[in-house]
């Protein structure tokens, strides 16, 4: 092939593996048209013409409209802007594709009925404005008429799952199920009942103060910290045992504000206070426990359980 020589459209149609009427499409179209015509009216392609049409074929198999082929070869569309709009749609395709294949996944695991199918396909195709709008209503009915400081009823709104940009098939299944948990009635008066009950007394609202419920979440950061050292093996005993039994005391103690002795409470559990905070612990987990599972699947997080048991926190305690 040289620069100067012209190609009839047969030969065209091999080269670039474009079909004989996709090419005289695109030249009646006036996206590449014909280099020149022969006497008898036969289309002729030079080099660049043929290097043109094979652009086309590339951006035309990528999903590219007619439309904007045409632009970009007439430099009036950058083929980054195109790529970019383009890149939009595909993933749009591709998160729906994903849905579909959960959904679809789902009815083959669990034989659901066409009711159920046709909801979980709805629940699955919600935006992501759709998804914190069902989650907000869901925590706004919860918390409606909850004495407690207004930081905590934000804490509350943001205890939700967030699905990734490309979830996989059993993130996709546990968002459905989910999304379908917080718009069961019985569930919603449940968790609000729970709420409602364990927040009633007249100091719920200093107790649930951002200061509070700082300390709070960072006493609950060296409890996973103790857990995740005892399931690795390491010996209360050791530095590091301590290190973390010595935090466990001094956060704690702020926790409580020097009321307790702290040291007596993580060392010699009363088995009164411990059997009312595993009652306690129970109830909560009872009520969201599903929700919190189906959160922690979609979020891939690991769940704690309960944390370290009494008898490591107690011998690090006592190693201070």
């Amino acid at each position: 092939m040289t620069d100067e020589q012209l190609y009839p459209i047969g030969d065209v149609a091999r080269r670039t593996g474009l079909s004989v009427s996709a090419i005289r499409f695109y030249a009646d179209e006036g996206v590449v048209p014909p280099t020149a015509l022969t006497g008898g009216g036969y289309r002729l392609y030079d080099v660049e013409a043929i290097a043109r049409l094979e652009f086309v074929r590339t951006l035309r198999d990528l999903g590219a409209g007619v439309e904007d082929v045409r632009r970009v070869l007439a430099d009036e569309m950058s083929l980054h802007d195109l790529a970019s709009a383009h890149l939009v749609v595909v993933e749009r395709q591709l998160r729906q594709l994903q849905g579909r294949r959960a959904v679809l996944r789902t009815v083959v695991g669990q034989g659901s009925s066409a009711r159920q199918t046709a909801l979980m396909h709805a629940l699955v195709s919600l935006s992501d404005e759709d998804r914190e709008r069902l989650l907000d209503d869901f925590w706004d009915e919860v918390a409606d008429g909850l004495v407690v400081h207004p930081a905590f009823v934000e804490q509350l709104h943001r205890m939700r799952p967030v699905l990734p940009p490309e979830p996989d098939t059993e993130q996709l299944q546990a968002w459905i199920e989910l999304a379908d948990l917080v718009q069961d009635a019985d569930f919603r008066r449940e968790v609000r009942t729970y709420f409602h009950t364990a927040f009633a007394s007249a100091g719920a609202g200093r107790a649930t103060s951002p200061e509070v419920m700082a300390r709070v979440e960072a006493h609950r950061l060296i409890e996973v910290e103790a857990w995740e050292a005892e399931r690795s093996g390491v010996e209360p005993g050791s530095p590091r045992g301590r290190e973390i039994g010595g935090r466990l005391l001094a956060s704690l103690a702020g926790l409580t504000g020097g009321t307790t002795d702290v040291r007596r409470a993580l060392t010699e559990p009363d088995p009164v206070v411990d059997r009312h905070a595993r009652e306690a612990v129970a109830e909560f987990e009872g009520v969201l426990e599903r929700y919190l599972a189906l959160m922690a699947a979609i979020n891939r997080t690991e769940d704690v359980g309960t944390g370290a048991s009494e008898a490591w926190i107690a011998a690090a305690v006592r190693a201070v």
